[in-house]
């Protein structure tokens, strides 16, 4: 068997490459003074080492699923070795090192190279030379050999016209660039063209390693001259994915031990804001890097890159964060209102990345971690009495700590952010970090002047009533069923509830059914692939809610008041009279728009397509026209038109918006008698 053609690049039988979820080991270890050493990156190494048990391997137990670690920009180690090339570099901050996986074809390698030497020259730096990376092939599995790309560093001094502040900006524009193209050319060894690292901050050395063999794999890490103030590291445990070099974790942000279940539908938001974004400050590089989210991507890479885009358009690094992983804070008693309102108006902008996930991050100046607004991932973290920080998913990693010689320790808490900034030379509290964050504008004095709910709304005159049509040909229509009846509606009508079930469901698949079917019954909701508790809504009512905001959304760089222009719903749930204040809304910012969802019945499937395409062009021409609420709706049903599927019209007119770039610009209200669980 050829062992490198086992990874599929495209979905193939049951393997889908959009299906990446990873369960980990993750740590870090810094000197809160910001003081460099060859001991942290010694600790560092330790810490990966004792969460091996925490990785996996396969048929080869040489080559595991993955491991690596970040460390801040050596200098100290750089400066002899590229003067031993020839190259002379700038002072620290003013170069950056690229680690580069490249392709082990030489020819499509050398293509690679001159295309990166291309981007670099084109964005205004300047290209110093490349540096093999020292690499012991030995100490790896046969699978891992097989597939073993050629490792490379390319060093890159800060061009005379990019301003320091920019210069990360631009090498991220680099990297994206060669990703892009690399992704559509022609090279028979694409996965093997990426790029780590590159960056004048942060280094990585990862790939597809036993934890206890990255230090033996990359001899510079055994070189005392390799000197850092953190090292943060990382134990791969792919669940349900194919362990490969550049899924290895850490990601140039961050590293992460868990799941985010809300995935495709975070790399779909992102996808339609990206035509929305802008920015004087980087003008006309911003079409340079999308897509953000790069396709085929592990759930941990895709939020890497959501945080990316975050931090180098403005944000830091820990604000970045509690917009990607917020803490619970609609049915918080206790939470200060200018944090609500800071949260509250985040929401605005982006939806949360969820999901049981414990995050350690970094930007080679602030190291921290957090946990999702569940808690479902365990971390915890030691302070020392000779200022050293460690922070793991279990305890123990640094078994020669003796217990006289910590300070203090703790673990990680649902929501909360624990922080470490070197430049100040301390840890700052999550309390004294979220106050920062919420005083950074008038949040609350924005929500109250652009946001509205329907208690604002003026009174609609009257409701739609029901349908002239008898019940049961509605009945009918729809696709109730006496079960559907009896055990679904009659429940919610009389107790206001959903009834309440047994887990177990020997319905059979909808596709496997010989009668006919609810579009709805196609589709399953994608839980968790790894072990989690059940969560009870009721219980843990802190951690649920069920409040929504719909309209128009701004561009995501921005942090402006009317970027919560936004309708507010308690529940997406809505009665015939809030309905009606909603369909005769027409002010700025506020502008409704219904479109029907019925067809000819006579006209048959060539009438159902064809309504299709006049509903996709109905929605533009609203959005056009400046509606940012469109109301799908299929009242109106009788023998002569028939509604299209709900969830057929509506996914149809969202993906419509998504591919013409305008999904953002409006808000989606279903008014239909289809739905009912």
């Amino acid at each position: 068997m050829n062992i490198t053609s086992t990874l599929p690049d495209r979905a193939t039988g049951l393997y889908d490459p959009a299906h990446e979820h990873d369960a980990c080991g993750v740590g870090f270890v810094v000197n809160i003074q910001g003081e460099k050493s060859h001991l942290i990156v010694q600790s560092g190494l330790e810490i990966l080492v004792n969460l091996t048990h925490r990785g996996a391997c396969g048929c080869d137990p040489l080559t595991g699923d993955g491991a690596g670690i970040l460390t801040q920009m050596p200098d100290g180690f750089f400066r002899p070795v590229a003067a031993e090339l020839g190259m002379h570099l700038p002072p620290e901050g003013d170069y950056a090192v690229g680690c580069v996986f490249l392709p082990r074809d030489k020819t499509e390698r050398a293509h690679c190279e001159r295309r990166l030497e291309r981007l670099i020259g084109e964005e205004g730096q300047k290209f110093l030379g490349w540096r093999n990376v020292p690499i012991d092939s030995r100490v790896i599995g046969r699978t891992a050999q097989a597939v073993e790309p050629r490792i490379r560093q390319a060093f890159i001094a800060r061009g005379e016209s990019t301003p320091l502040e920019i210069f990360e900006w631009k090498l991220y524009v680099i990297r994206k660039r060669l990703e892009l193209e690399v992704r559509d050319s022609h090279l028979t060894q694409k996965k093997s063209c990426y790029i780590p690292s590159l960056s004048s901050r942060t280094l990585i050395y990862k790939g597809l390693l036993l934890a206890d063999q990255v230090e033996q794999y990359y001899a510079d890490l055994a070189d005392e001259r390799f000197e850092s103030a953190l090292a943060l590291v990382h134990q791969r445990y792919s669940t349900n994915t194919f362990p490969t070099w550049d899924l290895a974790h850490p990601f140039r942000f961050l590293a992460h031990n868990g799941e985010i279940n809300t995935l495709k539908g975070n790399i779909n938001w992102m996808h339609a804001r990206e035509t929305m974004l802008a920015s004087e400050k980087y003008g006309a590089d911003l079409a340079k890097i999308c897509p953000v989210c790069i396709p085929d991507a592990s759930d941990s890479a895709t939020f890497d890159n959501a945080l990316e885009l975050l931090v180098l358009t403005g944000r830091s690094l820990p604000q970045a964060m509690s917009m990607l992983i917020p803490e619970p804070w609609q049915n918080h008693e206790t939470m200060p209102d200018d944090l609500k309102a800071y949260y509250e108006y985040q929401s605005c902008l982006i939806e949360p990345w969820d999901g049981p996930a414990s995050m350690a991050f970094t930007d080679g100046t602030v190291i921290g971690a957090c946990l999702d607004r569940n808690g479902l991932r365990p971390s915890r973290y030691w302070v020392t009495k000779n200022g050293h920080v460690i922070m793991a998913s279990e305890s123990g990693v640094l078994p020669k700590v003796e217990p006289e010689d910590i300070e203090s320790k703790g673990r990680l808490r649902p929501g909360r952010m624990f922080l470490v900034d070197t430049k100040q030379g301390r840890i700052i509290a999550d309390s004294e970090l979220k106050r920062s964050l919420a005083s950074r504008r008038p949040y609350r004095k924005w929500l109250k002047k652009e946001m509205k709910s329907l208690a604002d709304l003026p009174a609609a005159p009257q409701a739609n009533g029901p349908s002239n049509e008898p019940i049961h040909r509605l009945h009918r229509t729809f696709g109730y069923t006496l079960e559907d009846l009896r055990i679904l509606m009659a429940p919610m009508a009389t107790d206001g509830a959903e009834a309440v079930g047994s887990m177990g469901n020997d319905t059979p698949l909808a596709v496997l059914s010989d009668r006919p079917q609810l579009l709805y019954n196609y589709f399953k909701q994608l839980f968790a692939q790894v072990t989690n508790p059940p969560l009870d809504a009721i219980r843990e009512e802190i951690v649920t809610s069920l409040v929504t905001t719909i309209g128009s959304e701004g561009n995501l760089l921005d942090e402006t008041s009317a970027q919560c222009r936004l309708l507010r719903l308690e529940q997406p749930i809505l009665t015939n009279m809030q309905l009606a204040q909603i369909r005769q809304l027409n002010e700025p910012g506020f502008k409704s728009r219904t479109i029907s969802m019925l067809f000819a019945r006579k006209a048959g499937v060539t009438g159902l397509k064809n309504r299709m395409d006049q509903i996709r062009m109905e929605a533009s021409k609203a959005i056009a026209d400046g509606a940012t609420l469109v109301i799908l709706s299929d009242r109106g049903v009788d023998k002569d038109n028939l509604p299209i599927p709900a969830l057929l019209a509506t996914s149809g007119v969202h993906h419509h918006l998504v591919r013409e770039g305008t999904r953002t610009r409006c808000g989606l209200v279903i008014e239909s008698g289809e739905p009912r669980e």
